[in-house]
């Protein structure tokens, strides 16, 4: 009974370390695996032994890492899609899903679509943190003499462009920039630098040539903007002023003057009233006369 294993382990290990791999350094012998292998050259993928052999990830979380790496851009890999494409429930799928994004091998963006919207993008990294690695190029060193350069400053993003007035009046366009000027009163993040309310007034000339109301033109730019924080609220509106700008008015022709209505005179000949610019003769008077 006070029998001992000391090969036995003191306590049961969940995961093996990438040194401790059974597989690690062992000979080959005449048993275990060999491999009969053909080499891809059409619909293949490339999968690293960081992935196929990772220490820490299920098994169900290394398949759909691989899984998720040979499909095309722009394919599904929500866990709906996931669920239907395989076996396993939503919920081991979800599961797998975290353990690959806490280890870099996914990660979820929200983005904009340009009419606004926002979706989840995934991405698939196949090489978690290569950046901060091996992968690094190591820099080159500079000659004594040379002098550090200088990092160029990031270049803000340009806005988009929008449609342009044909009247540039001077009273159109301060009349334009007064309103995006009022639009913080309606919507505090709508606070734009004087260089965007320049690039933006001539989009707001452009809807009031077209005979569109002040009143509308503010209604236009702010309905159902989303509740969270605008990140680019001028880009936004340059958006709007472009997708939706009301078609020219139709054209209508001049209206005539009315005809001239002369007083009435008494005819010099026959004492008759008629109308004419000054006193005088009658037509009837004057045919003979004429004549």
């Amino acid at each position: 009974m006070d029998t001992q294993h000391p090969s036995a382990p003191s306590r049961t290990q969940s995961r093996l370390a990438a040194n401790n791999h059974p597989n690690q350094g062992q000979p080959h012998t005449g048993g275990g695996l060999r491999h009969d292998n053909t080499r891809h050259t059409a619909r293949f993928t490339v999968i690293g032994n960081h992935l196929a052999q990772h220490a820490e990830l299920s098994l169900l979380a290394i398949g759909l890492a691989c899984h998720i790496q040979s499909l095309p851009k722009g394919a599904r890999v929500d866990i709906k899609t996931l669920t239907a494409r395989f076996p396993e429930g939503a919920t081991r799928i979800a599961a797998a899903l975290r353990e690959l994004e806490a280890h870099g091998y996914l990660r979820r963006e929200r983005i904009r679509l340009p009419e606004g919207r926002i979706v989840t993008r995934t991405v698939s990294c196949n090489r978690p943190g290569r950046a901060r690695h091996a992968d690094r190029e190591p820099a080159r060193p500079s000659h004594p003499r040379e002098a550090p350069t200088k990092k160029p400053a990031p270049r803000k993003k340009a806005l988009p462009a929008i449609p342009q007035p044909a009247c540039t009046a001077p009273a159109l366009l301060q009349q334009a920039i007064d309103l995006l000027a009022d639009l913080r009163r309606h919507d505090p993040r709508l606070l734009f630098s004087p260089c965007d309310t320049a690039h933006l007034a001539s989009g707001v000339a452009a809807w009031l040539e077209r005979d569109v109301t002040p009143t509308a033109v503010r209604l236009a730019l702010t309905a159902d903007l989303p509740d969270e924080p605008l990140r680019r609220p001028a880009a936004l509106l340059a958006h709007r002023l472009t997708a939706q700008l009301p078609p020219p008015p139709p054209f209508r022709a001049p209206t005539p003057p009315p005809p001239t209505r002369h007083p009435l005179q008494n005819c010099e000949g026959c004492d008759r009233a008629f109308r004419a610019p000054a006193p005088g003769r009658c037509y009837d008077c004057r045919t003979p006369l004429a004549a």
